[in-house]
């Protein structure tokens, strides 16, 4: 009954910036809050150093309903895969394009330093990360310059205004375009997006048919693609596109490698 609730009310919660089951949990967890505070203040000791203010209370209802956290989905293993095969790679230098500060690019810091661009700013005094406010429809990179570089959900988001950006129908068109030049010959693109039923969900994200990216990059060769399904599973390296199933929000995780002799033939 709840899950067919949850559905049916889904447009609206969204539209509203609702979490109906985060409400639910609230409803649920909020005597039992109020019972565990009444439990803890009759066993804490007559001036105990952790005893309970009015003005600390910090009410979460909702920990003790969800799991310890979550080894699948999206972000977990685009970020392992593209960790892995540039920890394999091993570039001298890489340049990441609007990726998860506080997952993707931390994993690369243990072991590489990063040049990050972002249209938002970002204030970090940690080791290996280097920062660039930019556009990724006109970056600040010469041609054919940059040996490695990573772009993982955020290429979605190019031209809905999401993130402060203007507003611009063709910004994932003219993002990729930017990756594809400033990429050198020889040089390694690491790519992930969400893939499903082609559409728009404004102003969140796009979900892209894989072989739209593919033409859209068609100077560029396809090395591997693995993807993650609608339930957050990882499938690596499928031999082609045909053999996916029908996914309504996936995720896909291109490695697409300029020629060597791109310079020559272009």
């Amino acid at each position: 009954m709840l899950s067919v609730l949850l559905k049916f009310t889904k447009p609206i919660s969204r539209l509203l910036a609702i979490n109906p089951r985060r409400l639910v949990h609230i409803f649920k967890g909020w005597p039992i809050f109020f019972r565990d505070l009444v439990r803890y203040i009759k066993i804490t000791p007559d001036n105990g150093r952790f005893y309970v203010r009015y003005l600390d209370l910090y009410p979460v209802y909702h920990d003790r309903f969800e799991s310890a956290g979550e080894a699948r989905g999206h972000y977990f293993h685009q970020d392992l895969w593209a960790a892995k095969e540039i920890y394999c790679e091993k570039p001298e230098c890489h340049v990441d394009i609007g990726s998860r500060i506080d997952g993707f690019i931390s994993h690369l810091l243990v072991f590489r330093n990063v040049t990050v661009v972002d249209v938002r700013s970002l204030e970090s005094p940690v080791d290996g990360l280097i920062f660039k406010r930019g556009d990724i429809t006109c970056l600040e990179f010469d041609d054919n310059s940059l040996e490695s570089i990573s772009c993982l959900h955020a290429l979605e988001h190019i031209g809905l205004g999401r993130y402060g950006d203007e507003l611009n129908y063709n910004g994932w068109q003219e993002g990729l375009k930017e990756l594809e030049r400033t990429l050198k010959p020889g040089g390694i693109l690491y790519l992930g997006v969400p893939i499903g039923r082609e559409r728009v969900c404004f102003n969140a994200h796009r979900v892209f048919d894989p072989s739209t990216i593919c033409d859209a990059l068609g100077k560029l060769i396809l090395e591997s693609f693995s993807y993650v399904d609608d339930f957050g599973n990882y499938h690596e390296r499928v031999p082609d596109f045909e053999s996916l199933p029908v996914l309504e929000y996936g995720c896909g995780l291109f490695k697409f490698k300029k020629e060597c002799n791109y310079s020559a033939k272009n």
